[in-house]
């Protein structure tokens, strides 16, 4: 059976917001949770949290020099937290894993297939 790779991208700013009475021992707890369990059924390939955007550095090399900057590239209120990177036979499979997802990070999360090598 082939599968695809997905990521299951985690949005949020810099100031995380939980629902109310949600803790972030409890959010901690549940990703582990998840994470434990998409190793068991053999849909890890790899996970991460990041830094706030405002730590990034941009590198735009399409001119004759680099130009280096501080911050993040996109101007928003929301950038991409942390992620998943599984593996799903077709995107259904994923969808239920990115509602699982949702649910042990108490927060929305993004599903996007791979592009094909």
């Amino acid at each position: 059976m082939s599968t695809t790779q997905y990521l299951l991208g985690v949005h949020h700013g810099d100031e995380i917001s939980w629902p109310e009475g949600v803790t972030v021992d409890q959010v901690m707890a549940d990703v582990d949770a998840f994470n434990v369990k998409l190793r068991e059924q053999g849909r890890w390939v790899f996970a991460g949290g990041l830094q706030p955007a405002s730590s990034a550095t941009v590198i735009d090399a399409t001119g004759a020099e680099p130009v280096v900057t501080d911050g993040p590239y996109v101007e928003s209120k929301e950038y991409l937290g942390g992620f998943w990177v599984i593996e799903a036979t077709d995107l259904d499979e994923a969808m239920r894993w990115g509602t699982e997802a949702s649910a042990a990070c108490h927060g929305p999360v993004e599903v996007r297939p791979f592009q094909s090598e």
